[in-house]
C-alpha cells in the first residue's frame, strides 16, 4: 500500500503561540511546514531583543510566535497569519518575521492552488528518454507530487535532491534557448519577463534506494497553465530549499 494513500486525520492543538490545525500522525506534516520555536525563556531577557527597552511593570514582553525571541509591544504587535506553523489565526510576530510570513502568505493563497490543481508535460523518466504526456500535480497534503498519464507514478518531495528550471529565452533573433536556473539563484520566473518557465529537471531517491534518479519534464500543449504551474513550483522549491538551511 503506498503511503501516500493514509487518510490525512486532522487535529486541533493548543500551543501557548495559539491553536494549531496539525496532521494526527506527525509522519504526515507538510513537507512546507516549520516546527515552533522554543520561546527564549523570560529570565534570559531582561530587555527587548530589538529596542532595547527594559522591562517591567508597564513594558510587558512579548515572544514572537516565529522566532522566538522576546521583544516589547512595540516591537511585536503585529499579528500576521503563519500558514507553514499551522496556526488557525493570526499570530504576533516581529517586524522581521511578520514581513517573511506575510510573503509566504502569496505563495499559500495563489502558488499552492496552481500547484494542485496541477499542468500537462511530457515526462521523460530516467536515461531512457521515453517521453509520455502526464498531468503533474501536489497532492493534497504536499507531500509528493503525482504523475498520472497511462502510468501513474509519485515523487515524494522531501526526497527530492535537486531542481532546475528550464527556461526559453525569448530574445530577439534567437532561437528559444534552453538555460537552467538553478535553485541557487535567487531570481525568480516570472510571467512577463525576457524569459519564461519551459520544464524542469528533478533528481531525487526514490523510497528504499541512495540513487539518484532523474526526472524531466516539459511543457506540452497548454503552456500558459504548465508554465504558471512551473512558476509557482520554483517558488515550492525556493521555500523548501531554505527551511533546509534553517
Amino acid at each position: 500500500k503506498k503511503m501516500s494513500s493514509v487518510p490525512d486525520g486532522k487535529k486541533l492543538v493548543r500551543s501557548p503561540s495559539g491553536l494549531r490545525m496539525v496532521p494526527e500522525n506527525g509522519a504526515f506534516n507538510s513537507p512546507f511546514a516549520l516546527d515552533e520555536p522554543q520561546w527564549v525563556p523570560d529570565k534570559e531577557c531582561p530587555r527587548c531583543m530589538q529596542c532595547d527597552a527594559k522591562f517591567d511593570f508597564l513594558t510587558r514582553k512579548h515572544h514572537c510566535r516565529r522566532c522566538g525571541k522576546c521583544f516589547c509591544d512595540k516591537c511585536c504587535s503585529r499579528k500576521v497569519s503563519l500558514p507553514r506553523m499551522c496556526f488557525v489565526d493570526p499570530v504576533r510576530q516581529c517586524a522581521e518575521c511578520s514581513l517573511v510570513s506575510q510573503k509566504e502568505m502569496e505563495f499559500y493563497d495563489k502558488q499552492l492552488k496552481v500547484l494542485m490543481n496541477g499542468g500537462t508535460f511530457l515526462v521523460s523518466l530516467g536515461t531512457l528518454g521515453k517521453l509520455e504526456t502526464m498531468v503533474c500535480r501536489l497532492s493534497n497534503n504536499h507531500r509528493y507530487l503525482f504523475l498520472d498519464g497511462e502510468s501513474h507514478f509519485e515523487v515524494e518531495l522531501s526526497r527530492i535532491s535537486s531542481i532546475q528550471m528550464l527556461t526559453e529565452g525569448f530574445t530577439p533573433g534567437e532561437k528559444d534557448i534552453h538555460t537552467y536556473t538553478s535553485l541557487l539563484e535567487s531570481q525568480y520566473i516570472s510571467e512577463g519577463g525576457n524569459s519564461r518557465a519551459a520544464g524542469m529537471m528533478l533528481q531525487y531517491k526514490s523510497v528504499g534506494s541512495q540513487e539518484l534518479q532523474q526526472l524531466r519534464v516539459e511543457v506540452a500543449d497548454d503552456k500558459k497553465t504548465a508554465s504558471m504551474w512551473l512558476a509557482a513550483m520554483h517558488k515550492a522549491a525556493k521555500l523548501l530549499y531554505e527551511s533546509r538551511d534553517q
